[in-house]
Formats: C-alpha cells, sequence, structure tokens
C-alpha cells in the first residue's frame, strides 16, 4: 500500500522576495536562455479584474505562485513550492482575495514511480492556507493519490466550489462503523471553513461530471470495470433535464476509437451541452439539446482538419468559438462581442499574429490577453475594455528579450509513397536555407502534432545554426481518421517511414548537407528517432532521444498496475510490430552513435526502457550514451537541467557529424 501523500506542512505561505523569480541569465550562454522554463507557467485574473495571480519557476523544479495588484504593481508570494517533491501545478481564484492551488508530487513507491496530487487554498496575501483535498480516514480500506478536481468555481459563492472526489471505503475490526461510499462523487466545499456537502454521491464506475457554471451537475460519465478490474474503453454518458435530479442516457465514448458523442461544456442558457463527434472522418464541434428530444446540431467543421478546441471565457467558462489547426491555428467565433474584440487585438499588436484571451473579470469588463508568435515567445497583457487600454504585464520568457529568433515556414513533402506531408521548417536567422547542418525534429504522442508558433527546442537549434524540420507524420492528430491511420504503434511504418523521408527531402532540396544531418526526438519523437535509424541506417548521423519509448511489449507492460491497461494494450497492438517496430530489438541495423536522456521518475515512459536501449547498443558493439537525471520526471523541468541537456546534444551532433 502507498503511503498516503500529506502536503500542507511541506508548503510554505510566507513572503519571497519577487527577486528569487528566475531573470534573464545575462550571459552568452544560448543553451542557458533556450532551456529556461517559461517564465509564466499559469496565470488568472482576479474576479474583480484588480489582480492577477501567476505560477513562475524558481531553482530546480520548484515553483511559487505571485499575485500582483494591477494598480500599483507590487508583486507578493503567496505560496511555493521547493520541487523536492512538491510542485504547483495550477492555480485560479475562487475570491477576489482567494485562490486554489493544484499541487503534485512524483515519488517511488512500492518499486514504481506514483503522482499524487491535492488542492490547497491561500489567501492573495499568502494568509489562510489550507488543505481543501478529503483524505480517507484512518480506517480507509484503500487509498488514492487524486486530491480532486474543480468542475465549477461557483462565482455567485464567496470561495465555494464543487469538487469532484476518490470515495474510500471505512471499517475497523471491532466496530460496527463504517463508511460504505466507493467510488467517484461530487462534493461543495467551503475553502475559508473546510465544510463540505455532497452533491453527487459516489459511484463506483463513474468517470467524470460536467456541471452548467452555475452549480447544478448536468453531466455524468460512467466507465464500466472489467471482471479483472480493469477500466474498458467506453465512456457511457448520462444528461439531467434542466431542473431535474433524474440521470438519462445521452450517449457513449469510445477513447479508444474516438467513436461517439465526447461532451465538454453546458450552456445553461440554450440548455445544450457542446462536445466532439467525428463527421467525414473528422472532429467536427456538435451541441446536444438537453431535453427528451436529445435534438443534435452540427455548430462547425472544417473540411480538411479536425476542430480540437473549445474558446471558454469567464468564471463560468461560456463557450464563445472553436478553434482548429491548419497551417496555423485559427478561431471561429459564436459570440460577435468577443469576435470583434479579437479582431481590435489583432490590429493593437499587428506584429504578434496569435492572440487568446486567457481570463475575464466576472462582469467581462477586463480581459487578460497572451500574444505572440513564431519569433515571440510571447506576451501577457490585461484589455480595459470600457478605457480601451491595453497594458503588458509580463513577458513570456525574459531570458529571450533581444534575442533574434527564426521564422517558421509552413512546408510539405513527398512521403516515398506520394503521399504529401505537411511540416514546419526552421532556419536559422539570416541564413540562405543552403548546405546546412540540419535536425528532423519528430513530435511527441504520438496522438499529437505540432503547429505554427514557438518553440524552444526548434529555436536553440536554429539559433546553433542547424535548419530544423517538424514534420507531422501519419499517426499525428489533428488531420482526422485517414491521416491517423491506426495511431502512430500500429502504424510505426508509416510514421517513422515519413519521419524518414523529411530526412531525405532536406538532403533533396539542397537544405541540408547530407553529412551534417542529425535527428532529435522527445518521447515518442525519441523512439521515431532510434526507430529512424533502423530503416534508414545511412541516413542520420547522429541521432538524439529524450525520454524514448524503445520496446513496444516492454510499453505495454508498464501499465500493467493501472486501470487503463487494457486500453493501453490494445493501443500498442500485438503481433509482430512489436518486436519489428521496437529500436531496441533491432540495434544490430544501427550504425549512428546514440545520445539519450532520460529521468529517473519519469511515469510516462519508465527510464528502464532507455537502460534497455544503451545496454543492447553496447552489447551490440554500438556507440550509446545515456544520461539519467535524478529525481527528474518526463519534462526534465529544471531549468538547470535542460540547458545541460541542449549543451550536450549540440555539443554531440557537431563531434558526430564533424563540425
Amino acid at each position: 500500500m502507498i503511503k498516503r501523500f500529506l502536503i500542507l506542512a511541506a508548503l510554505s505561505a510566507v513572503s519571497v522576495p519577487a527577486s528569487a523569480v528566475q531573470k534573464p541569465a545575462g550571459s552568452a550562454d544560448s543553451a542557458a536562455s533556450f532551456g529556461a522554463r517559461e517564465n509564466v507557467l499559469d496565470i488568472n485574473l482576479s474576479p474583480d479584474g484588480k489582480t492577477v495571480a501567476y505560477i513562475a519557476p524558481r531553482s530546480g523544479q520548484g515553483n511559487a505562485l505571485y499575485t500582483v495588484d494591477l494598480a500599483t504593481g507590487e508583486p507578493k508570494v503567496a505560496t511555493a513550492a521547493d520541487g523536492k517533491p512538491l510542485r504547483l501545478s495550477s492555480c485560479n481564484w475562487i475570491s477576489n482575495d482567494r485562490l486554489l492551488c493544484r499541487i503534485f508530487a512524483y515519488h517511488k513507491g512500492a518499486g514504481e514511480i506514483v503522482v499524487s496530487s491535492r488542492l490547497i487554498a491561500v489567501n492573495a496575501d499568502g494568509t489562510g492556507l489550507k488543505l481543501v483535498s478529503q483524505l480517507p480516514g484512518a480506517n480507509a480500506l484503500g487509498s488514492t493519490q487524486y486530491g480532486g478536481g474543480v468542475i465549477d468555481y461557483l462565482p455567485a459563492e464567496d470561495g465555494a466550489v464543487l469538487m469532484t472526489r476518490v470515495f474510500i471505503p471505512e471499517a475497523k475490526i471491532g466496530s460496527i462503523i463504517e463508511k460504505r461510499d466507493e467510488g467517484f462523487g461530487v462534493e461543495r466545499i467551503d475553502t475559508r471553513t473546510g465544510k463540505t456537502k455532497l452533491v453527487e454521491p459516489a459511484k463506483l464506475e463513474a468517470a467524470e461530471y460536467i456541471t452548467d457554471g452555475r452549480g447544478n451537475v448536468r453531466i455524468m460519465g460512467m466507465m464500466p470495470r472489467k471482471g479483472d478490474g480493469y477500466a474498458g474503453r467506453v465512456i457511457n454518458y448520462f444528461y439531467r433535464s434542466a431542473g431535474s435530479r433524474a440521470w438519462k442516457p445521452l450517449g457513449s465514448y469510445d477513447v479508444l476509437t474516438g467513436a461517439g458523442f465526447n461532451p465538454y461544456a453546458v450552456d445553461p442558457d440554450k440548455n445544450v451541452v457542446y462536445g466532439f463527434k467525428k463527421k467525414d472522418g473528422r472532429l467536427a464541434l456538435y451541441s446536444v439539446l438537453l431535453d427528451d428530444s436529445l435534438r443534435g446540431e452540427l455548430v462547425y467543421a472544417h473540411p480538411s482538419v479536425d476542430v480540437t478546441g473549445l474558446l471558454q471565457i469567464g468564471r463560468q467558462r461560456r463557450v464563445v468559438g472553436a478553434t482548429f489547426a491548419t497551417e496555423k491555428r485559427e478561431a471561429v467565433y459564436f459570440d460577435k462581442d468577443v469576435e470583434a474584440m479579437d479582431k481590435a487585438l489583432g490590429k493593437a499588436l499587428p506584429g504578434l499574429p496569435q492572440t487568446q484571451v486567457l481570463d475575464a473579470s466576472l462582469d467581462g469588463s477586463k480581459m487578460l490577453v497572451w500574444a505572440g508568435s513564431d519569433v515571440d515567445p510571447g506576451h501577457y497583457y490585461v484589455f480595459d475594455r470600457t478605457a480601451k487600454r491595453l497594458n503588458k504585464i509580463l513577458l513570456a520568457r525574459p531570458q529571450l528579450d533581444g534575442v533574434a529568433l527564426a521564422p517558421v515556414k509552413p512546408v510539405s513533402f513527398r512521403a516515398s509513397d506520394g503521399v504529401s506531408v505537411p511540416g514546419y521548417l526552421t532556419l536559422p536567422p539570416g541564413s540562405a536555407g543552403k548546405k546546412l547542418p540540419a535536425i528532423v525534429l519528430p513530435h511527441g504522442g504520438p496522438e499529437a502534432r505540432d503547429e505554427w508558433g514557438f518553440d524552444w527546442l526548434a529555436q536553440y537549434f536554429a539559433n546553433r545554426g542547424y535548419a530544423v524540420l517538424q514534420p507531422n507524420f501519419r499517426g499525428s492528430t489533428g488531420y482526422g481518421d485517414a491521416w491517423f491511420k491506426d495511431n502512430g504503434f500500429k502504424s510505426w511504418r508509416a510514421a517513422v517511414g515519413d519521419v524518414v523521408d523529411a530526412g531525405r527531402w532536406l538532403v533533396s532540396e539542397g537544405i541540408a548537407d547530407p553529412a551534417k544531418l542529425g535527428i532529435f526526438g522527445w518521447s515518442y519523437g525519441g523512439y521515431a528517432a532510434l526507430q529512424s535509424n533502423v530503416i534508414a541506417p545511412d541516413l542520420f548521423k547522429a541521432v538524439v532521444a529524450v525520454a524514448p519509448v524503445t520496446d513496444f511489449k516492454a510499453t505495454i507492460d508498464s501499465a500493467r498496475g493501472y486501470t487503463n491497461f487494457l486500453i493501453e494494450k490494445e493501443r500498442v497492438g500485438s503481433g509482430p510490430h512489436l518486436r519489428e517496430g521496437s529500436p531496441a530489438q533491432n540495434v544490430a541495423m544501427f550504425k549512428a552513435p546514440v545520445l539519450m536522456f532520460h529521468g529517473d521518475y519519469d511515469f510516462n515512459v519508465e527510464v528502464s526502457q532507455s537502460r534497455l536501449m544503451a545496454g543492447r547498443l553496447r552489447d551490440a558493439g554500438k556507440k550509446a550514451e545515456l544520461i539519467v537525471y535524478p529525481g527528474l520526471d518526463h519534462q526534465l523541468d529544471d531549468s538547470t537541467v535542460r540547458a545541460d541537456m541542449l549543451r550536450r546534444s549540440d555539443a554531440f551532433l557537431r563531434a558526430s557529424m564533424g563540425m
């Protein structure tokens, strides 16, 4: 049994000087500048629009919650976590003077990496720190690492929220007193007094609840378990009619294939739930009327790509639009007022074509806005709609202020089977783009895609003189079922084949010097980097893989102790591709030297996968090096470590390419 995660005493609610926040390096060390964690990890605007709260990094994996009075510009630290192991994940206002924060930690238990989370509340001035998560009692028949999640911030109430909770039954030998509640439920919690009220009783197979933003739970998702206790792949959704407590069937959703309707947000005025469903093999946004008719309506579909995001605004999370990515991320608005404001922001910030409204005051008069581009990591502004004034408050990456960054160009290239593959090309600033050292940089996931904009990895290597190509290979999401194939595991040949063809295109176009072509990938991207050496061992002269998947069977086995084991097993699949698609099973094919990095607290991809790969390569007489960072997780979320990883990668690539 894993020890209950006690965290309140480990957090400090004392004043910390603003100088503790990481500052620009002030040196020519590009690895330190590009490797520095983003200066704003989470940011929100108070309900009255007078104060901003944001999480900023500190040394190591630590971070701190700052509140800034917009009238004075004076920052204060409300609380901080040292990253050993506690870290702040997000903080949201629950009144004008109080915030609710999620904190989490990676730790080792029973021989495996465990992630625990808890919720705390704290006043903006650092006082009133209180643990909000409801922990199992001393007589609990189990434990939970999940500290709950906020599903409604109850804007009309002062400091109260609706939270999900995992209920654990309790019993004591020799006593008739017991608690039988078990499963997933919802409570109303007053974060000032700690008083709770049961809103939705625990249900053993419940997996999700969605409210209308006014304190009413309207949607519930149930995920039936198999006889062995593992979760099934289908979520059955239920709804409540307005004013009713009775649950009625809404539909089902397959988490593996994406078939069915996946609800996201309820609009109480229209009495509809918004969600995503496939149309012609691509995700589209639909609304469903929450009455007996269950009348569905197509809200927006794009003819070429998936519609993947909802635009929600304000503390009620009102739906105002949807987003999708073609070559660049775009938005379609359903609210004409918000659309007009977005256009006005675009005119006011002509050099920053990407804008996003992150938060709003309760009355909507003030907006928290982010704006950036491919050559600008971003700025944060507060927009006063009444005064029509836009005030810059923070830089996303002050370490890069004044550094020349490289424009990102959407491109496409022909794969070996004639299919056109989209991607993004970043050339060194001022470069003519010919006969350069070059890197193919496949994304992770594989259920993900790259988008146009600032990317710290691509920009670092461009700064160091490399051309960088990021291919959205087959198996990427965002382009519909036909492009996703059977995912990047079962369809690894198509995915890795596209990655290899990205390198060949760089050479054929004269962009890359064929003797100076390398590949760098993280997570699944690290897998693709390694497996590219199996199918095209002469193409890349150096391989860098961060936290890579190296063995498909090991990936399945690592999920065996979790409820999603059957889903993961089916996702990766079975058959000959488990061996053929695993680089650790095919080291004899390798010719290029390999450098790998991994954190030994990686929950996503166990460090054992890199150790297996390094051992197999060395046993086969291949050149391989593995750098393991103690106490670091999948993201290597430490500025010093990231800088070290960048320096070592650049030096390795240059040495391997004879530069």
